[in-house]
């Protein structure tokens, strides 16, 4: 194993060593070693006999704005937030400025969702992967190796820390066909040192950089503000746990939202219970004998392709803690994840951890978590008992179709990652049930369409895997029923705007009875029901905004209500907004508008920036205070 005492060193090596046509692998999300990336990738720019391949996921940016006003807000915000010398990856801003040279190609099998949309290169070179196909075709690709980012312990010791998930895999896949694989990892100081799997000797690596280069902040999107549908969705989505369970959640409001009602059902269950029966007074009531509400006494496990925040949450809380015997190791895990993203607070729980905590956690393969196939396969399936496999998309099929990550058009949005695994496999196990949350509705500029729709164009979950799907109205359960008994229960937990004509063309189609009738109680489902349950619940210090705290100040909080408000509108009422400001007195947001630099205009556009600003505060319906 060779050391490298500077990025450089190991670019040299890496060119080297692979000659004129570099293939590597990368890991998806955090553990990426962006300095080495971006050293690979401006030799191959500077030298344009090299040719460079890169694979992998989830290339993450520090987001960048799209107007004047944005750059107000997020620029002092992202820099006090990612610090000053925070290497974005050199790749990713050639690629939105379709600037990729010939001599490279970028393949990703999942995108940051949304953010290369209509993009050549980036949706041309997209290769569609369930995320435990992703192994065996790096080695179909013939890569020369992977390069990522490791933990090293106090003592000495190498972890693969956020990202086990893939290497592993294809390690041991390239070892059977007794094919060359250079591992190369570059250690960064503030990476949590993770144990279980992850855990690997020195000699697992062909080189390890350990610089002082290395000290940028690790990437962690800032915490999500949850609002009154995604409070909703969680709130439903809490009520399917069971004790004595096994959970899988991903990143994103909506799984913090369904953590926050977990937590409410296990630390003031008596609150929880009136909440839900109110609930069920005013929506549809779930239809399944499997709804619980009382406290977590044999508490749950966690199997997820991915840990984020929530996992540290119900771990603090005293539910996350019924544990499975880890076979390999004979050691009892709490929890198993293939990769992790989160919050700073996320990071530095995972650093602290120690005893029961650390040894419990066991960060893997992700064939190992997103699959049943294993050596010990009969002992998994034991272990997943009540499983609750909980992902999201973005439409459902009146027959229970999801599309979760592609448009008509055939752009992708993010990709298909585990979520096909995960469905799958609850399939296979008893008591199991897959959960698909997504809101009824998506707005747009004042114009809603119902994302519950009669024929998707492209889907991403086949309707014979149709199992549990949750709106802000309700949870419809709909594994082994009629296709006609499918669309009565997705109508009955779509918006009431749109149901007269999914009940119509469903009865076009012949998959209904014509004489059904849409049930009374359905047709409560409106976004002013929402609004006054939500207030119901804020007014007992439910339903908060950032119910985990925020990373934004209390000012930059009510500047990014009043922006997006904005950023929906069209242009005649960004004109209403900017006519609304000029009868707004500027002291009345002094702090908000010296955080924008724009109390003393200095230019005419400033002005009208001051303005449209102030006229946006004045048209949201009272001064916002998150809870």
């Amino acid at each position: 194993m060779k050391v490298f005492a500077s990025i450089k060193q190991a670019e040299e090596y890496i060119v080297a060593k692979a000659g004129k046509e570099m293939r590597f692998a990368i890991p998806l999300g955090l553990g990426k070693p962006n300095q080495l990336v971006n050293a690979l990738y401006e030799r191959a720019k500077q030298q344009k006999e090299l040719k460079l391949t890169f694979f992998t996921a989830l290339s993450l940016d520090i987001p960048q704005a799209k107007t004047e006003l944005e750059a107000r807000f997020t620029g002092p915000f992202f820099t006090r937030h990612f610090g000053d010398n925070y290497p974005r990856l050199s790749y990713l801003q050639d690629l939105h400025k379709n600037e990729v040279p010939e001599n490279i190609s970028l393949h990703e099998f999942y995108f940051q969702a949304g953010t290369v949309l209509g993009n050549l290169h980036a949706q041309s070179n997209y290769i569609s992967l369930n995320y435990t196909h992703v192994a065996q075709s790096i080695l179909e690709m013939n890569l020369d190796g992977v390069i990522q980012l490791i933990a090293k312990s106090a003592d000495g010791r190498y972890s693969l820390s956020c990202n086990p998930d893939l290497t592993l895999d294809v390690v041991d896949l390239y070892k059977a066909k007794v094919k060359p694989f250079m591992v190369i990892g570059v250690v960064h100081p503030d990476l949590p040192f993770l144990g279980g799997d992850a855990e690997v000797p020195a000699d697992f690596f062909e080189g390890i950089v350990e610089s002082s280069e290395v000290r940028h902040q690790l990437f962690a999107p800032p915490k999500n503000a949850i609002d009154d549908t995604e409070h909703m969705i969680g709130l439903h989505a809490s009520r399917l746990l069971k004790d004595d369970g096994t959970l899988q959640i991903g990143i994103g409001s909506l799984s913090d939202a369904l953590t926050l009602s977990a937590l409410l059902r296990h630390q003031k269950n008596s609150l929880y219970k009136e909440l839900v029966t109110e609930l069920d007074s005013h929506f549809t009531p779930p239809n399944s004998p499997d709804i619980f509400s009382d406290v977590f006494r044999k508490g749950l496990y966690g199997t997820s392709e991915m840990l984020m925040d929530g996992f540290m949450h119900l771990r603090k809380a005293g539910i996350l803690i019924r544990s499975i015997q880890d076979h390999e190791e004979k050691a009892l895990r709490y929890l198993h994840g293939a990769f992790f993203l989160g919050s700073k607070t996320f990071y530095s729980w995972l650093r602290e951890l120690e005893g029961e905590d650390f040894d419990g956690l066991s960060m893997t393969r992700v064939s190992k978590v997103n699959d049943l196939y294993d050596p010990h396969e009969l002992a998994l399936r034991k272990q997943r008992k009540n499983a609750r496999f909980y992902n999201t998309c973005m439409q459902m099929s009146l027959l229970g179709g999801a599309a979760s990550e592609t448009l008509a058009n055939g752009n992708v949005v993010s990709g298909v990652g585990g979520q096909y695994n995960f469905v799958a496999m609850s399939h296979e196990l008893p008591d199991s049930y897959s959960i698909l949350m997504m809101k009824s509705v998506r707005e747009k500029k004042g114009h809603r369409e119902s994302n519950i729709v009669w024929n998707p164009s492209q889907l991403t979950i086949s309707r014979h895997l149709r199992d549990v799907v949750i709106t802000e109205y309700g949870i419809a359960f709909l594994k082994g029923q009629s296709d006609s008994e499918c669309v009565k229960r997705l109508i009955m937990i779509a918006d009431a705007q749109f149901q007269d004509e999914l009940l119509a063309i469903a009865k076009k189609n012949k998959k209904i009875d014509p004489h059904w009738m849409i049930p009374d109680r359905a047709r409560n489902n409106t976004p002013l029901k929402i609004q006054e349950f939500a207030q119901r619940a804020k007014a007992k210090g439910l339903f908060q905004v950032f119910p985990f705290g925020s990373d934004f100040t209390p000012v930059e909080e009510k500047l990014q209500h009043a922006l997006l408000n904005l950023k929906e509108k069209t242009k005649s009422g960004l004109i209403k907004s900017l006519v609304a400001g000029f009868g707004v007195k500027k002291g009345l947001y002094a702090e908000e508008l010296e955080r924008m630099k724009l109390f003393k205009p200095q230019s005419l556009q400033e002005h009208l920036y001051q303005r449209v600003l102030l006229g946006s505060f004045k048209e949201l319906a009272r001064p916002y205070h998150p809870q």
